[in-house]
């Protein structure tokens, strides 16, 4: 998949899935890597910087299998930026199809 189309939309996802429920950033990057390719390093700077937005906001949780993990949580902020991002990614594939067509 072109990485240019995967920059555009992996910050799309991450909100998405976090919309779903609270996720750490292992969890993340396995259930969107099970639809493209991504690396790590990048899903952690798109964590970032929601963060740094107050976008997303962080936890602790003890794991039964090793160190405590690192959990996002959307913000208010987040959730009202997800549905107007969601917006115009639909509008957005909409445009492109028709020129494709």
């Amino acid at each position: 998949m072109n990485a240019q189309f995967k920059k555009g939309a992996l910050e799309l996802c991450v909100l998405s899935k976090l919309v779903e429920g609270d996720r750490y950033g292992y969890e993340l990057t396995d259930e969107i890597s099970q639809k493209m390719v991504i690396a790590t390093g990048t899903l952690y700077l798109v964590l970032k910087r929601l963060k740094d937005d107050n976008l997303v906001e962080t936890y602790l949780r003890e794991s039964e299998s090793g160190p405590a993990r690192k959990y996002y949580h959307l913000t208010d902020a987040g959730r009202s930026y997800q549905e107007g991002l969601k917006t115009e990614w639909k509008e957005f594939v909409s445009a492109v199809d028709e020129i494709l067509r």
